[in-house]
């Protein structure tokens, strides 16, 4: 990818419409059963991740949960692999081993693609105090779900964060269900934010469904971040138009609620915007359209042409091996500046 201030908006279009075009061809897969287990689709929330990782280097560290294709694609991981890994065969980002909630790519720094709910929070937080510990200027990015943020390990890892003044961004994809349950009836706050204050982080809502919004701020955090690291949070309020999962016919939702969203596609809007300053005309947006669905296709049938996993690699990559001690930098302190807890009246103070 190019840097942040060079990347052109049209190829951000063109990746909105691949991951879109990409989710529907893995919807009509898994009904003709060419995939197995659990698939959770992206479509409705292509802003937020085409959004921030426009806003990153190449080596910065990104981790999500197991709505997970479309942060692979963006992070540049082929439409080959990631449709591979969807049919379980060798050649997947994978290798065919983790299927649709656990999509990696070591090489462009995606590390996950994981299913336990906010269980890669902490992880998220592993990756940031790598990055400080090394004395390094690169950013986590941590996406989840409104769901993730009742969990206890989400608790823990913003603890720390806010603690050693980690440098990451928390992003909350609110798509206003967990599952089936509406934020409503799950969280106490009326702004999820919120929960961000009480570790002392910064945080902001965006409208995780206008790519340049989502752009520009995860673009004016991470240059923050980069000056003088510290964690911050962002609630994107996005909305999927599909169910929780292939198998969710989202009967919780009405038919009017659905059409109200979409009428503010991320993908329509960004179009729309890009027409009126001449930027793109409708020929232009076609064969944007076009190209993505010829290269899913052909992820299909490339996916359908791969081997599946031998049997004898059935336990590959349970144990780490041949690990080898790393040089050990200076150990990170927790910030100084935080605030002196007054001794309780039993302890022995100087």
């Amino acid at each position: 990818m190019q840097p942040v201030e060079q990347r052109d908006e049209v190829e951000m279009l063109s990746l909105m419409l691949l991951i879109r075009r990409f989710e529907e061809r893995a919807s009509q897969q898994y009904q003709a059963q060419k995939i197995g287990g659990f698939c959770h689709l992206y479509i409705g929330q292509e802003a937020v991740v085409t959004g921030a990782i426009a806003a990153v280097r190449d080596d910065d560290y990104v981790i999500t949960a197991y709505r997970d294709h479309a942060h692979a694609l963006a992070r540049g991981t082929s439409p080959d692999a990631c449709m591979a890994e969807l049919f379980g065969k060798e050649t997947g980002c994978s290798r065919g081993l983790g299927g649709s909630m656990h999509f990696f790519d070591k090489q462009h720094h995606m590390y996950g693609g994981h299913a336990i709910v906010a269980a890669h929070i902490p992880l998220a937080v592993g990756l940031a105090f790598a990055i400080k510990y090394r004395g390094e200027d690169r950013v986590t990015l941590c996406f989840f779900g409104d769901g993730a943020i009742n969990q206890g390990a989400f608790h823990e890892a913003l603890n720390l964060a806010a603690l050693y003044r980690l440098p990451i961004v928390f992003i909350c994809e609110n798509n206003l269900f967990a599952m089936g349950t509406s934020v409503q009836r799950s969280t106490s706050l009326r702004q999820i934010v919120d929960r961000a204050e009480g570790y002392d982080i910064p945080g902001e809502i965006v409208d995780g469904m206008n790519f340049r919004e989502v752009r520009d701020k995860v673009a004016e955090i991470v240059d923050s971040i980069r000056k003088e690291p510290h964690p911050a949070f962002l609630e994107m309020r996005t909305y999927r138009y599909r169910g929780h999962s292939m198998s969710d016919p989202a009967s919780y939702r009405t038919k009017q609620e659905l059409e109200k969203y979409r009428l503010d596609d991320p993908i329509t809007r960004l179009r729309a915007q890009l027409t009126r300053e001449g930027k793109l005309t409708n020929e232009q947006f076609d064969l944007l359209d076009k190209r993505a669905k010829e290269t899913v296709l052909a992820a299909v049938k490339f996916a359908e042409k791969s081997p599946q996993p031998p049997l004898d690699t059935l336990y590959d990559y349970t144990y780490a091996d041949g690990a080898t001690e790393p040089d050990r930098p200076r150990p990170v302190e927790p910030a100084q500046e935080r605030r002196e807890v007054a001794p309780s009246p039993s302890t022995n103070s100087p």
